[in-house]
Protein backbone atom coordinates (compact mmCIF):
# COMPACT_ATOMS: atom_id res chain seq x y z
CA UNK A 1 0.00 0.00 0.00
CA UNK A 2 0.93 3.09 -0.68
CA UNK A 3 0.16 6.97 -0.19
CA UNK A 4 -0.41 7.25 -4.33
CA UNK A 5 -3.11 4.30 -3.98
CA UNK A 6 -4.95 5.69 -0.74
CA UNK A 7 -5.50 9.00 -2.72
CA UNK A 8 -6.77 7.21 -5.99
CA UNK A 9 -8.99 4.99 -4.37
CA UNK A 10 -10.74 8.29 -1.94
CA UNK A 11 -10.88 10.05 -5.36
CA UNK A 12 -12.88 6.62 -6.96
CA UNK A 13 -15.22 6.31 -3.63
CA UNK A 14 -16.36 9.94 -2.55
CA UNK A 15 -15.83 11.62 -5.81
CA UNK A 16 -17.45 15.44 -5.15
CA UNK A 17 -17.96 14.98 -1.38
CA UNK A 18 -15.86 17.59 0.22
CA UNK A 19 -12.30 16.50 1.09
CA UNK A 20 -11.03 19.73 2.62
CA UNK A 21 -11.71 23.37 3.12
CA UNK A 22 -9.31 25.91 4.01
CA UNK A 23 -8.50 29.79 3.78
CA UNK A 24 -8.02 28.89 -0.18
CA UNK A 25 -11.10 27.20 -0.44
CA UNK A 26 -12.95 23.90 -0.81
CA UNK A 27 -11.60 20.64 -2.82
CA UNK A 28 -13.78 17.51 -3.10
CA UNK A 29 -11.81 14.28 -3.17
CA UNK A 30 -12.24 13.97 -7.17
CA UNK A 31 -10.74 17.31 -7.47
CA UNK A 32 -8.05 16.82 -4.73
CA UNK A 33 -6.45 13.69 -6.53
CA UNK A 34 -6.89 15.51 -10.04
CA UNK A 35 -5.09 18.50 -8.80
CA UNK A 36 -2.52 16.23 -6.83
CA UNK A 37 -1.76 14.27 -10.25
CA UNK A 38 -1.31 17.84 -12.19
CA UNK A 39 1.28 19.41 -9.68
CA UNK A 40 3.16 16.24 -9.57
CA UNK A 41 3.34 15.94 -13.65
CA UNK A 42 4.72 19.52 -13.44
CA UNK A 43 6.98 19.19 -10.75
CA UNK A 44 8.34 16.24 -12.72
CA UNK A 45 8.21 18.52 -15.73
CA UNK A 46 10.81 20.69 -14.02
CA UNK A 47 13.48 18.49 -14.45
CA UNK A 48 13.02 16.44 -10.72
CA UNK A 49 13.12 12.96 -10.49
CA UNK A 50 11.61 10.43 -8.12
CA UNK A 51 13.86 10.36 -5.24
CA UNK A 52 14.58 14.34 -5.32
CA UNK A 53 14.33 16.16 -2.25
CA UNK A 54 11.84 19.16 -2.09
CA UNK A 55 11.22 21.48 0.62
CA UNK A 56 7.65 22.48 1.28
CA UNK A 57 7.00 25.89 3.17
CA UNK A 58 2.84 26.26 3.49
CA UNK A 59 0.39 27.58 6.65
CA UNK A 60 -2.22 25.04 6.66
CA UNK A 61 -4.45 25.23 4.04
CA UNK A 62 -6.24 23.28 0.92
CA UNK A 63 -2.65 24.02 -1.00
CA UNK A 64 -0.14 21.94 1.98
CA UNK A 65 -2.59 19.06 1.22
CA UNK A 66 -2.18 19.39 -2.43
CA UNK A 67 1.53 19.89 -2.09
CA UNK A 68 2.04 16.58 0.53
CA UNK A 69 -0.15 14.18 -2.23
CA UNK A 70 1.80 15.71 -5.15
CA UNK A 71 5.22 14.73 -3.80
CA UNK A 72 4.12 11.40 -3.03
CA UNK A 73 2.99 10.67 -6.59
CA UNK A 74 5.69 11.81 -8.25
CA UNK A 75 7.78 9.76 -5.93
CA UNK A 76 9.72 13.20 -4.16
CA UNK A 77 10.70 13.27 -0.96
CA UNK A 78 8.89 15.71 1.08
CA UNK A 79 10.88 18.03 3.76
CA UNK A 80 8.82 20.31 5.80
CA UNK A 81 9.82 22.84 6.62
CA UNK A 82 8.28 24.55 10.00
CA UNK A 83 7.72 28.10 9.89
CA UNK A 84 8.46 28.88 13.68
CA UNK A 85 12.20 27.61 12.83
CA UNK A 86 13.08 30.55 10.60
CA UNK A 87 15.43 30.97 7.41
CA UNK A 88 18.86 30.00 9.27
CA UNK A 89 17.27 26.59 10.60
CA UNK A 90 15.86 26.23 7.04
CA UNK A 91 18.97 26.51 5.61
CA UNK A 92 20.50 24.22 7.65
CA UNK A 93 17.93 21.18 6.64
CA UNK A 94 18.27 22.45 2.95
CA UNK A 95 22.16 21.70 3.10
CA UNK A 96 21.48 18.52 4.83
CA UNK A 97 19.17 16.78 2.74
CA UNK A 98 20.18 17.98 -0.62
CA UNK A 99 17.25 20.11 -1.23
CA UNK A 100 16.86 20.18 -5.19
CA UNK A 101 13.42 22.32 -4.94
CA UNK A 102 11.39 24.63 -3.17
CA UNK A 103 7.43 24.98 -2.46
CA UNK A 104 6.31 27.87 -0.88
CA UNK A 105 3.38 30.32 0.19
CA UNK A 106 3.79 33.38 -1.14
CA UNK A 107 3.24 35.10 2.78
CA UNK A 108 7.11 33.58 3.01
CA UNK A 109 8.30 35.19 -0.21
CA UNK A 110 11.02 37.55 2.02
CA UNK A 111 12.31 34.76 4.38
CA UNK A 112 12.95 32.15 1.98
CA UNK A 113 15.24 34.87 -0.79
CA UNK A 114 18.55 32.40 0.03
CA UNK A 115 16.59 29.21 -0.06
CA UNK A 116 15.40 30.63 -3.29
CA UNK A 117 18.57 32.24 -4.25
CA UNK A 118 20.29 28.11 -4.16
CA UNK A 119 17.79 26.54 -6.04
CA UNK A 120 16.98 29.33 -8.91
CA UNK A 121 13.35 30.07 -9.93
CA UNK A 122 13.36 27.11 -12.08
CA UNK A 123 12.98 24.83 -9.04
CA UNK A 124 10.42 27.33 -7.08
CA UNK A 125 7.27 27.01 -7.15
CA UNK A 126 4.77 29.50 -5.31
CA UNK A 127 1.19 29.51 -4.18
CA UNK A 128 0.36 32.86 -4.71
CA UNK A 129 1.97 35.93 -5.67
CA UNK A 130 5.75 35.42 -5.61
CA UNK A 131 8.87 34.98 -7.27
CA UNK A 132 8.62 31.07 -9.00
CA UNK A 133 6.37 28.58 -10.77
CA UNK A 134 2.97 29.69 -10.02
CA UNK A 135 1.27 26.69 -8.31
CA UNK A 136 -2.16 27.20 -9.83
CA UNK A 137 -1.03 27.66 -13.45
CA UNK A 138 1.56 24.60 -13.21
CA UNK A 139 -1.35 22.88 -12.16
CA UNK A 140 -3.77 24.18 -14.82
CA UNK A 141 -1.21 23.23 -17.26
CA UNK A 142 -0.65 19.47 -16.64
CA UNK A 143 -2.63 16.34 -17.51
CA UNK A 144 -4.70 14.31 -14.14
CA UNK A 145 -4.43 11.20 -15.95
CA UNK A 146 -3.12 8.91 -13.59
CA UNK A 147 1.26 9.18 -13.33
CA UNK A 148 3.03 6.08 -14.43
CA UNK A 149 5.93 6.58 -11.68
CA UNK A 150 6.16 3.48 -10.00
CA UNK A 151 6.44 3.16 -6.19
CA UNK A 152 6.95 0.16 -3.34
CA UNK A 153 5.75 0.40 -0.15
CA UNK A 154 9.59 0.62 1.55
CA UNK A 155 10.13 3.78 -1.22
CA UNK A 156 11.30 7.36 0.90
CA UNK A 157 8.49 9.16 1.05
CA UNK A 158 9.26 12.29 3.25
CA UNK A 159 11.87 13.54 5.95
CA UNK A 160 11.26 14.97 8.77
CA UNK A 161 13.89 16.93 10.89
CA UNK A 162 14.94 16.94 14.20
CA UNK A 163 17.37 18.87 16.26
CA UNK A 164 20.24 16.29 17.12
CA UNK A 165 22.05 16.68 20.36
CA UNK A 166 24.33 19.27 18.68
CA UNK A 167 21.29 21.33 17.91
CA UNK A 168 22.50 20.36 14.01
CA UNK A 169 18.61 19.09 12.07
CA UNK A 170 18.70 15.50 11.35
CA UNK A 171 16.63 14.11 8.90
CA UNK A 172 14.48 11.09 10.34
CA UNK A 173 13.11 8.94 6.57
CA UNK A 174 9.47 7.96 6.47
CA UNK A 175 8.84 5.37 3.74
CA UNK A 176 5.27 4.78 2.50
CA UNK A 177 5.11 2.20 5.05
CA UNK A 178 5.78 4.02 7.85
CA UNK A 179 3.19 6.68 7.15
CA UNK A 180 0.39 4.07 6.44
CA UNK A 181 0.85 1.66 8.95
CA UNK A 182 0.64 5.00 11.18
CA UNK A 183 -2.42 6.09 9.57
CA UNK A 184 -4.42 2.41 10.02
CA UNK A 185 -3.05 3.00 13.76
CA UNK A 186 -4.28 6.11 13.91
CA UNK A 187 -7.89 4.99 12.59
CA UNK A 188 -7.77 1.76 15.13
CA UNK A 189 -6.06 2.62 18.09
CA UNK A 190 -6.68 6.19 18.33
CA UNK A 191 -10.02 6.65 16.83
CA UNK A 192 -11.28 2.93 18.03
CA UNK A 193 -11.96 2.35 13.90
CA UNK A 194 -12.66 4.35 10.37
CA UNK A 195 -14.84 7.99 11.32
CA UNK A 196 -18.46 7.47 11.18
CA UNK A 197 -20.49 9.67 8.74
CA UNK A 198 -20.63 13.27 9.80
CA UNK A 199 -17.09 13.15 11.33
CA UNK A 200 -15.48 16.32 10.44
CA UNK A 201 -11.92 16.97 11.33
CA UNK A 202 -10.34 19.97 12.46
CA UNK A 203 -6.58 20.72 11.62
CA UNK A 204 -6.04 23.60 14.28
CA UNK A 205 -2.20 22.91 14.91
CA UNK A 206 -0.02 22.54 12.32
CA UNK A 207 -0.76 20.13 9.66
CA UNK A 208 2.90 18.94 9.10
CA UNK A 209 2.82 17.70 12.98
CA UNK A 210 0.76 15.88 14.60
CA UNK A 211 -2.28 17.24 13.84
CA UNK A 212 -1.07 15.60 9.97
CA UNK A 213 -1.44 12.34 11.12
CA UNK A 214 -5.27 12.30 10.56
CA UNK A 215 -4.42 13.39 7.28
CA UNK A 216 -4.19 10.11 5.28
CA UNK A 217 -7.24 8.20 8.10
CA UNK A 218 -9.77 11.34 7.16
CA UNK A 219 -8.85 11.14 3.68
CA UNK A 220 -9.58 6.80 3.42
CA UNK A 221 -12.76 7.23 5.28
CA UNK A 222 -14.35 10.00 2.89
CA UNK A 223 -14.23 12.59 5.82
CA UNK A 224 -14.21 16.34 5.38
CA UNK A 225 -10.81 18.14 7.17
CA UNK A 226 -10.95 21.74 7.87
CA UNK A 227 -7.60 23.84 7.60
CA UNK A 228 -7.42 26.36 10.25
CA UNK A 229 -3.77 28.52 10.27
CA UNK A 230 -2.43 30.23 13.88
CA UNK A 231 -5.56 29.93 15.37
CA UNK A 232 -5.97 31.21 19.19
CA UNK A 233 -8.60 29.47 21.20
CA UNK A 234 -11.06 31.28 20.54
CA UNK A 235 -11.24 30.75 16.77
CA UNK A 236 -10.79 26.91 17.44
CA UNK A 237 -13.81 27.01 19.41
CA UNK A 238 -15.78 29.55 16.83
CA UNK A 239 -14.62 26.99 14.16
CA UNK A 240 -15.76 23.64 16.01
CA UNK A 241 -19.36 25.40 16.19
CA UNK A 242 -19.40 26.80 12.03
CA UNK A 243 -18.41 23.62 10.87
CA UNK A 244 -19.85 20.93 13.65
CA UNK A 245 -16.31 19.27 14.24
CA UNK A 246 -16.61 15.91 15.71
CA UNK A 247 -12.53 15.48 15.80
CA UNK A 248 -9.49 17.28 16.86
CA UNK A 249 -5.88 16.97 18.04
CA UNK A 250 -3.67 19.27 19.62
CA UNK A 251 -1.17 20.11 22.16
CA UNK A 252 -2.08 19.78 25.96
CA UNK A 253 -1.26 23.64 26.52
CA UNK A 254 -3.55 24.49 23.67
CA UNK A 255 -6.66 21.98 25.38
CA UNK A 256 -6.12 23.98 28.55
CA UNK A 257 -6.47 27.47 26.38
CA UNK A 258 -9.41 25.65 24.94
CA UNK A 259 -11.00 24.39 28.05
CA UNK A 260 -10.45 28.18 29.59
CA UNK A 261 -12.01 29.67 26.97
CA UNK A 262 -14.83 27.44 26.63
CA UNK A 263 -18.38 28.63 27.64
CA UNK A 264 -20.01 25.11 27.73
CA UNK A 265 -18.92 22.03 26.01
CA UNK A 266 -19.04 21.92 22.17
CA UNK A 267 -21.85 19.68 21.21
CA UNK A 268 -20.61 18.55 18.17
CA UNK A 269 -17.00 17.02 19.57
CA UNK A 270 -16.62 13.12 19.52
CA UNK A 271 -13.11 12.96 20.14
CA UNK A 272 -10.52 15.24 21.51
CA UNK A 273 -6.51 13.81 20.74
CA UNK A 274 -3.70 15.08 22.76
CA UNK A 275 -0.46 14.53 22.53
CA UNK A 276 4.00 15.44 23.07
CA UNK A 277 3.50 15.69 26.28
CA UNK A 278 1.28 14.23 29.22
CA UNK A 279 -1.34 16.87 30.82
CA UNK A 280 -1.73 17.18 34.72
CA UNK A 281 -4.25 15.11 35.95
CA UNK A 282 -6.13 18.42 37.02
CA UNK A 283 -5.96 19.33 33.32
CA UNK A 284 -7.46 16.65 32.20
CA UNK A 285 -10.42 16.97 34.29
CA UNK A 286 -10.92 20.40 33.11
CA UNK A 287 -10.85 19.70 29.34
CA UNK A 288 -13.15 16.55 30.33
CA UNK A 289 -15.82 18.95 32.22
CA UNK A 290 -15.49 22.14 29.92
CA UNK A 291 -14.93 20.30 26.13
CA UNK A 292 -15.05 16.84 26.05
CA UNK A 293 -15.23 13.83 27.98
CA UNK A 294 -14.16 11.57 24.97
CA UNK A 295 -10.45 12.28 25.22
CA UNK A 296 -7.50 10.41 24.18
CA UNK A 297 -3.69 10.16 24.65
CA UNK A 298 -1.23 9.07 22.22
CA UNK A 299 2.39 8.44 22.04
CA UNK A 300 4.91 8.57 19.35
CA UNK A 301 7.84 10.56 18.06
CA UNK A 302 9.61 12.15 14.79
CA UNK A 303 11.45 8.52 14.16
CA UNK A 304 8.62 6.22 15.57
CA UNK A 305 5.41 7.70 14.26
CA UNK A 306 2.26 7.57 16.48
CA UNK A 307 0.72 5.93 17.88
CA UNK A 308 2.80 3.83 19.97
CA UNK A 309 0.80 3.80 23.06
CA UNK A 310 -2.66 5.05 23.90
CA UNK A 311 -4.43 5.85 26.25
CA UNK A 312 -7.86 5.56 25.21
CA UNK A 313 -11.31 7.34 26.43
CA UNK A 314 -12.24 4.49 28.43
CA UNK A 315 -8.93 5.12 30.34
CA UNK A 316 -9.70 8.66 30.67
CA UNK A 317 -12.74 7.84 32.28
CA UNK A 318 -11.28 5.47 35.15
CA UNK A 319 -8.54 7.73 35.88
CA UNK A 320 -10.80 10.43 36.44
CA UNK A 321 -13.02 8.29 38.68
CA UNK A 322 -11.67 5.22 40.43
CA UNK A 323 -8.11 4.86 39.73
CA UNK A 324 -6.48 8.38 39.22
CA UNK A 325 -2.84 6.68 38.40
CA UNK A 326 -3.85 5.74 34.81
CA UNK A 327 -3.83 9.48 33.86
CA UNK A 328 0.07 9.40 34.60
CA UNK A 329 0.18 6.56 32.10
CA UNK A 330 1.11 6.78 27.86
CA UNK A 331 -1.48 4.32 27.67
CA UNK A 332 -1.33 0.41 26.29
CA UNK A 333 1.02 -0.32 23.16
CA UNK A 334 -0.24 -0.89 19.98
CA UNK A 335 -0.18 -3.74 18.46
CA UNK A 336 1.95 -2.20 15.37
CA UNK A 337 5.01 -2.02 17.68
CA UNK A 338 7.25 -4.41 19.77
CA UNK A 339 8.27 -1.57 22.41
CA UNK A 340 10.54 -2.71 25.50
CA UNK A 341 12.04 -1.45 28.36
CA UNK A 342 15.71 -2.00 28.50
CA UNK A 343 18.97 -1.80 30.34
CA UNK A 344 21.88 0.11 29.29
CA UNK A 345 22.99 -3.37 27.16
CA UNK A 346 19.76 -3.62 25.79
CA UNK A 347 18.41 -5.97 27.42
CA UNK A 348 14.32 -5.99 28.98
CA UNK A 349 14.03 -5.23 32.34
CA UNK A 350 11.55 -6.52 34.76
CA UNK A 351 7.78 -4.95 35.24
CA UNK A 352 7.95 -1.67 37.35
CA UNK A 353 11.82 -1.41 36.42
CA UNK A 354 12.48 2.23 34.73
CA UNK A 355 15.05 1.84 31.60
CA UNK A 356 15.05 3.27 28.30
CA UNK A 357 12.30 3.11 25.82
CA UNK A 358 13.17 1.19 22.67
CA UNK A 359 10.57 0.46 19.97
CA UNK A 360 10.86 -1.00 16.28
CA UNK A 361 7.93 -2.38 13.95
CA UNK A 362 6.32 -0.74 10.51
CA UNK A 363 6.35 2.79 12.07
CA UNK A 364 9.58 2.92 12.73
CA UNK A 365 12.14 4.60 10.56
CA UNK A 366 14.74 3.01 8.95
CA UNK A 367 17.64 5.19 9.89
CA UNK A 368 18.73 8.76 9.63
CA UNK A 369 19.29 11.16 6.23
CA UNK A 370 23.25 11.29 5.79
CA UNK A 371 23.55 9.11 8.51
CA UNK A 372 26.80 7.34 6.60
CA UNK A 373 28.08 10.84 6.65
CA UNK A 374 27.63 12.26 10.15
CA UNK A 375 29.64 11.66 13.41
CA UNK A 376 26.92 13.43 15.48
CA UNK A 377 23.60 11.24 15.31
CA UNK A 378 24.67 9.16 18.34
CA UNK A 379 23.79 5.56 18.93
CA UNK A 380 20.33 5.57 17.10
CA UNK A 381 19.32 2.12 17.23
CA UNK A 382 20.29 -1.06 19.90
CA UNK A 383 20.14 -4.60 18.66
CA UNK A 384 17.29 -3.52 16.01
CA UNK A 385 15.14 -1.10 18.27
CA UNK A 386 14.99 2.50 17.66
CA UNK A 387 16.79 3.87 21.12
CA UNK A 388 13.86 6.48 21.80
CA UNK A 389 15.97 8.55 24.74
CA UNK A 390 12.42 8.38 26.90
CA UNK A 391 13.40 6.82 30.08
CA UNK A 392 9.68 4.81 31.60
CA UNK A 393 8.60 1.46 32.94
CA UNK A 394 5.70 -0.85 31.79
CA UNK A 395 3.00 -2.69 33.87
CA UNK A 396 -0.62 -2.75 34.22
CA UNK A 397 -1.08 -5.14 31.14
CA UNK A 398 1.14 -3.97 28.88
CA UNK A 399 0.72 -0.08 29.73
CA UNK A 400 3.97 1.85 29.50
CA UNK A 401 4.45 4.80 32.15
CA UNK A 402 7.09 7.54 31.07
CA UNK A 403 9.12 8.82 33.67
CA UNK A 404 10.99 11.75 31.80
CA UNK A 405 13.83 12.37 28.78
CA UNK A 406 17.17 10.81 29.65
CA UNK A 407 18.69 14.76 28.29
CA UNK A 408 16.50 16.52 30.65
CA UNK A 409 17.13 14.56 33.84
CA UNK A 410 18.99 16.90 36.72
CA UNK A 411 21.55 15.40 38.86
CA UNK A 412 21.46 17.51 42.18
CA UNK A 413 23.39 16.32 45.84
CA UNK A 414 24.03 12.82 44.04
CA UNK A 415 20.69 11.87 43.27
CA UNK A 416 18.56 11.19 39.70
CA UNK A 417 15.41 14.22 39.29
CA UNK A 418 13.12 14.20 36.64
CA UNK A 419 11.52 16.96 35.82
CA UNK A 420 7.98 15.96 35.39
CA UNK A 421 7.32 14.74 38.44
CA UNK A 422 7.99 18.02 39.77
CA UNK A 423 6.41 19.69 37.83
CA UNK A 424 3.01 17.60 38.34
CA UNK A 425 3.67 18.50 41.69
CA UNK A 426 3.32 22.22 41.13
CA UNK A 427 0.59 22.46 38.71
CA UNK A 428 -1.81 21.08 41.72
CA UNK A 429 -1.05 23.75 43.52
CA UNK A 430 -4.54 25.90 42.93
CA UNK A 431 -4.34 28.74 40.25
CA UNK A 432 -1.40 27.32 38.72
CA UNK A 433 -1.13 27.04 34.83
CA UNK A 434 1.68 25.86 33.58
CA UNK A 435 5.16 24.50 34.69
CA UNK A 436 8.65 24.03 33.48
CA UNK A 437 11.63 22.53 35.86
CA UNK A 438 15.27 22.80 34.77
CA UNK A 439 18.29 22.33 36.33
CA UNK A 440 20.41 25.03 37.05
CA UNK A 441 24.46 25.40 37.87
CA UNK A 442 25.23 25.31 41.67
CA UNK A 443 28.27 25.02 43.53
CA UNK A 444 26.87 22.78 46.27
CA UNK A 445 24.48 20.41 44.39
CA UNK A 446 25.75 20.09 40.85
CA UNK A 447 22.38 21.17 39.40
CA UNK A 448 19.90 23.10 41.65
CA UNK A 449 16.18 22.31 40.95
CA UNK A 450 14.30 25.78 39.50
CA UNK A 451 10.79 26.02 39.07
CA UNK A 452 8.75 28.36 36.49
CA UNK A 453 5.13 28.73 36.47
CA UNK A 454 2.26 30.76 34.83
CA UNK A 455 -1.01 31.29 36.77
CA UNK A 456 -4.30 30.90 35.59
CA UNK A 457 -6.45 34.18 34.72
CA UNK A 458 -7.40 36.28 37.06
CA UNK A 459 -4.97 33.91 40.43
CA UNK A 460 -1.80 35.22 41.89
CA UNK A 461 0.62 32.51 43.17
CA UNK A 462 3.08 33.50 45.02
CA UNK A 463 6.09 31.44 44.81
CA UNK A 464 6.21 30.68 48.88
CA UNK A 465 3.14 28.88 48.28
CA UNK A 466 4.69 26.46 45.50
CA UNK A 467 7.53 26.17 46.98
CA UNK A 468 5.71 25.26 50.55
CA UNK A 469 3.58 22.91 48.62
CA UNK A 470 6.51 21.02 47.37
CA UNK A 471 8.16 20.47 50.45
CA UNK A 472 5.00 18.63 51.39
CA UNK A 473 4.37 17.03 48.27
CA UNK A 474 8.14 15.49 47.34
CA UNK A 475 10.83 14.41 48.77
CA UNK A 476 13.47 16.60 49.70
CA UNK A 477 15.58 15.46 46.70
CA UNK A 478 12.98 16.62 44.63
CA UNK A 479 11.85 19.95 46.01
CA UNK A 480 12.68 22.42 43.65
CA UNK A 481 15.19 25.57 45.71
CA UNK A 482 13.48 28.42 43.53
CA UNK A 483 10.46 29.04 42.16
CA UNK A 484 9.58 32.09 39.54
CA UNK A 485 6.29 32.90 38.45
CA UNK A 486 6.34 34.27 34.92
CA UNK A 487 3.79 35.68 32.33
CA UNK A 488 4.45 32.68 29.70
CA UNK A 489 6.26 29.93 29.43
CA UNK A 490 8.38 29.50 25.72
CA UNK A 491 7.01 27.06 23.57
CA UNK A 492 9.17 25.19 20.90
CA UNK A 493 8.86 25.14 17.08
CA UNK A 494 6.08 22.52 17.71
CA UNK A 495 4.30 23.92 20.45
CA UNK A 496 5.62 22.14 23.84
CA UNK A 497 7.12 24.09 26.62
CA UNK A 498 10.75 24.43 26.21
CA UNK A 499 13.16 23.24 29.29
CA UNK A 500 15.77 24.51 27.43
CA UNK A 501 14.65 28.06 26.79
CA UNK A 502 13.92 28.12 30.39
CA UNK A 503 17.07 27.20 31.41
CA UNK A 504 19.16 29.58 28.94
CA UNK A 505 16.61 32.35 30.12
CA UNK A 506 17.32 32.18 33.59
CA UNK A 507 20.92 31.30 33.78
CA UNK A 508 21.77 34.80 31.11
CA UNK A 509 19.37 36.27 33.51
CA UNK A 510 17.45 37.37 30.83
CA UNK A 511 13.69 39.79 30.75
CA UNK A 512 11.13 37.26 30.98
Amino acid sequence: MTIGLLVHRAAARFGDRPAVLGPDGVRGFAELADRATRLARGLLGLGLCPGDRVLELQPNSCALLECDLALALAGLVRVPLNPRLGPAEWERIADDCGASALLYDARFTEATEALRGGLGAARTVVTGDGPGHRLDELIAKNSGARLAVGASPDDLVGLAYSSGTTGRPKGAMRTHRNRVSSALAMTHEVLGGPPAPGSVYLHAGPAIHTSGLFTLPFLMAGAPQVMLDHADAERILAAVDEYRVTHTALVPTMVDRLAHAAAAPPPSLRLLAYAGAPMPAEHIRRASDRLTPHLVQYYGLVEAMPPLTVLDEDDHARGLSADPRLLTSAGRVCLAVDLRVVDEEGDPVPDGESGEVVVCGDPVTPGYFNADKRDDLGKSFLNGYLRTGDVGHLGDGGRLWLTDRRNDMIITGGYNVYPREVEEAVTRVGGVADAAVVGLPDPQWGQRITAVYTCLEGHDVESAKVLEHCRAALPAHKRPKNAHRVTDLPLNATGKISRREVARRLESGEPW
